[in-house]
C-alpha cells in the first residue's frame, strides 16, 4: 500500500480578507482578494497557479467561476462539498496531486458575504432533513443543541463548561487585531445570554460574518526556495458517519475520532506532541467534543478539561488561537481559517497571540451537523 507523502508538500502562501462586514462585495470578489493575497505571499503570480480548489457557498460551479474570475487556466480543479471540512479535504487532494506531478502550485480558496448580503447563515440549497423537518427544528443550532444536551446527560457537562469555551475563544480574539469580536466576555455573560436552542445561548453560537481565506500549496523542494517559511503537510484523515443528526449513531462521539487517528498515524505524532490546536468551533459543544475525539482528553472529560481557562491564553493547551468561529470569523464555512491560523503560528508571525516554539499544528474541519470530519497536521522543517 502506498503511503501518504508525509512532508512532501507545504503551504507557502496565505491570505485573509474582509472578516467583518463588507457591503458591496460579492462572495467571489472577497474570495478573489484573499486568493491574490495568498499568491503574492507565496512569491508567485496567478500564472504560476495550475490547480484551483475553490468553494463559494451558493455556487455549485465554483471550480469554473473562480479560475475565470482570477484569469487562471488550471490543469486541475476541485470543489468537494462537505461543508466546513471541505478545505482539509482539498489539502489532502492537493498533496496527492502535487506529489503525482499533476500540478505544481495549488490555490485553495473560499469566500462568503453572508453577513452583508443577508445578515444570517447562508443556506447551501440542501432539502429539509426528512426526520428533523417534522419537528421544525432550527438547524444547524438545533442539531448541536441535541449533542450538547446528550453530553450533559451522559457525562455531567454543564453550561458553565460550554461558557469556558466561549470565554477562552474571546480571550484569544482579544490578542488578534483582525478578530471580529474583541470586547470583554465573562462566564456570566454567556450563561445569561439569550437562549437560542436549549442549552445553547447566543454566546454559544458562532459569529455571522463576511470573509475569505486562501492558501497556496506546492512541493517541498520548491517551497524551500520561496519567500516564507513553509508549513509542511505531515498527515491527513477524514471520515463520514452520517448526514442528518437523526442518523448519528452516538450524539457524543464524532467521526473526528477516526479521522484524527489516521492523521496522527500518517504524521507519526500523537496528541501530546501538538503545540497548536485549531478546531472547528461553530458551537461551544464542538470544542469539547473534538478535544475528546482527537485524543486530548478521555471521552466525557472535555468539560472538565476546559475549566479554569485551560484552553485560553496561558492555559495548558493553545486552542483556536485566532479566536475561532466563536469570536474571530465565521462566514458560513470556517475550515480554511483553521489552516491559515495553523500556518501563521508555525511561521511565528501571530504577534501577541503567538504560541512560543510552535512546531506542530493540527487544523480540523467539521462539515454538516457533525457529519463529516477532516484533520490535517502541519509542521515546521524541524518536524520532517
Amino acid at each position: 500500500m502506498s503511503e501518504f507523502p508525509r512532508g512532501k508538500t507545504a503551504i507557502v502562501g496565505t491570505g485573509i480578507f474582509g472578516i467583518d462586514s463588507r457591503p458591496g462585495y460579492t462572495a467571489t470578489e472577497l474570495l478573489g482578494k484573499a486568493a491574490l493575497m495568498a499568491i503574492a505571499d507565496a512569491g508567485l503570480t496567478p500564472a504560476d497557479i495550475d490547480g484551483v480548489f475553490a468553494t463559494l457557498p451558493q455556487e455549485p460551479f465554483s471550480a469554473m467561476t473562480v479560475p475565470e474570475y482570477l484569469g487562471i487556466r488550471p490543469k486541475l480543479v476541485e470543489t468537494s462539498r462537505t461543508g466546513g471540512s471541505a478545505f482539509e479535504l482539498h489539502a489532502m487532494w492537493a498533496a496527492l496531486a502535487l506529489e503525482a506531478g499533476l500540478v505544481d502550485a495549488v490555490l485553495i480558496c473560499y469566500g462568503s458575504n453572508q453577513r452583508s448580503a443577508s445578515g444570517k447563515l447562508t443556506g447551501s440549497g440542501a432539502p429539509p432533513f426528512v426526520y428533523e423537518s417534522a419537528y421544525k427544528v432550527r438547524n444547524p443550532v438545533g442539531s448541536y443543541a441535541l449533542s450538547a444536551a446528550r453530553h450533559m446527560h451522559e457525562y455531567g457537562t454543564t453550561r458553565r463548561h460550554l461558557a469556558e469555551v466561549a470565554v477562552a475563544a474571546r480571550k484569544w480574539a482579544q490578542l488578534n487585531p483582525d478578530a471580529f469580536s474583541r470586547d470583554d466576555l465573562t462566564i456570566d455573560d454567556v450563561l445569561n445570554a439569550r437562549m437560542v436552542v436549549d442549552p445553547l445561548s447566543v454566546r454559544d453560537c458562532c459569529l455571522v460574518t463576511d470573509g475569505a481565506a486562501a492558501v497556496v500549496m506546492t512541493r517541498a523542494d520548491r517551497a524551500r526556495d520561496l519567500p516564507n517559511q513553509p508549513a509542511y503537510l505531515l498527515g491527513t484523515g477524514s471520515a463520514t458517519w452520517h448526514r442528518a443528526i437523526s442518523a448519528m449513531p452516538d450524539l457524543t462521539v464524532t467521526a473526528a475520532s477516526e479521522a484524527g487517528a489516521r492523521a496522527y498515524a500518517q504524521a507519526g505524532v500523537k496528541p501530546s506532541d501538538i503545540d497548536v490546536l485549531e478546531v472547528y468551533d461553530a458551537f461551544t459543544i464542538n470544542t469539547i467534543l473534538f478535544l475528546e475525539d482527537l485524543g486530548f482528553c478521555p471521552k466525557g472529560e472535555g468539560g472538565r478539561f476546559v475549566e479554569d481557562g485551560a484552553i485560553a491564553p496561558g492555559g495548558r493547551l493553545a486552542v483556536n488561537t485566532n479566536g475561532g468561529g466563536l469570536s474571530c470569523v465565521h462566514p458560513g464555512m470556517y475550515g480554511l481559517f483553521t489552516m491559515v491560523e495553523a500556518v501563521t503560528q508555525l511561521r511565528g508571525t501571530a504577534g501577541a497571540r503567538q504560541v512560543a516554539d510552535a512546531k506542530l499544528a493540527l487544523a480540523h474541519g467539521n462539515g454538516g451537523t457533525l457529519s463529516h470530519q477532516a484533520v490535517t497536521i502541519w509542521g515546521t522543517a524541524e518536524t520532517l
